[in-house]
């Protein structure tokens, strides 16, 4: 027995604000992280600091005079708790970067939100058809930070290697995400929560998702792969997200030619989601593999 109920114990062992509840085992043995380490390939510190502060002296930021929030469109709102998604229907959410430890504004300031961590009650649980998953045992707020993505940062070069040694019936948690920088430039992260990583491992494709993954920035150009509500959520519903990076009322983005050879095709999973706009396959980034 746990201090929270009868075979009931917290898979973060106190690493989060608030116990993320299991009430069974079964699962793949793994090293619990509420943020992302560095991984193989990985050539920078994350725990340096890298981007400038601001100089607010107020006891939270504003978008007129802040630097953080100035020259980047997507921020949070005044109460500091709600992201607005309004225009990413189908699209990839634009990044948010938030105030750090060089800013002069203090802890609770309203750009402040996801390096707070974990703030929600989420339980690890069994689903029907699709093996592990994560439900809220909550509501959630349309807009509201619900959990990181969090895992190991690697290369390029070390997520193909690692996905190209998967078998048919292993699960692929690599996630890369790929941000426009201007001028042809592209940014790419690839976070690997297999060996390392938080609740955000558990969680489930699906093609009509809750939660859009949101590319924010604290202390690092490393972004941190956040994952807000994108509608409101009742308590004990599944928390899912579109692996392909695309959200809500939109057909899934298909990663795949339809001219997949064999080889191709031996590593396409078939998507039980359920959603009546359903792509029938989970997708699948040939580009890590080619």
């Amino acid at each position: 027995m746990s201090e929270y109920g009868v075979g009931v114990v917290d898979l973060s062992h106190g690493l989060e604000n608030v116990p993320v509840f299991v009430g069974c085992s079964g699962f793949d043995q793994f090293q619990y992280s509420p943020e992302n380490t560095e991984g193989p390939g990985c050539s920078v510190d994350l725990s340096e600091i890298t981007l400038p502060g601001c100089s607010c002296l107020s006891t939270s930021c504003s978008p007129d005079s802040c630097s953080c929030l100035r020259t980047h469109g997507q921020h949070y709102s005044s109460t500091g708790t709600l992201l607005n998604l309004s225009g990413t229907d189908g699209d990839y959410c634009a990044p948010v970067f938030e105030c750090n430890a060089l800013c002069c504004c203090s802890d609770v300031c309203s750009n402040r939100v996801v390096q707070r961590g974990l703030r929600l009650r989420l339980e690890v649980c069994r689903t029907i058809h699709k093996g592990w998953g994560v439900r809220t045992l909550q509501p959630i707020p349309h807009g509201t930070f619900v959990c990181e993505y969090a895992g190991e940062v690697i290369s390029f070069k070390e997520a193909r290697r690692r996905q190209q040694a998967q078998k048919y019936e292993d699960n692929n948690y690599i996630i890369a995400v790929r941000e426009h920088a201007g001028k042809g430039h592209i940014i790419e992260t690839f976070v690997d929560p297999t060996m390392i990583g938080n609740v955000g491992r558990f969680l489930n494709h699906s093609c009509l998702p809750c939660l859009a993954m949101v590319p924010v920035r604290v202390h690092s150009a490393v972004p941190r792969l956040a994952l807000f509500a994108g509608r409101d959520i009742e308590s004990q519903e599944e928390l899912t997200f579109d692996y392909s990076g695309g959200f809500r009322n939109q057909p899934p983005v298909e990663l795949v030619s339809t001219q997949t050879d064999a080889a191709e095709a031996v590593h396409r999973k078939v998507c039980r989601c359920g959603a009546t706009n359903c792509a029938r396959f989970l997708p699948l980034d040939l580009s890590i593999l080619s």
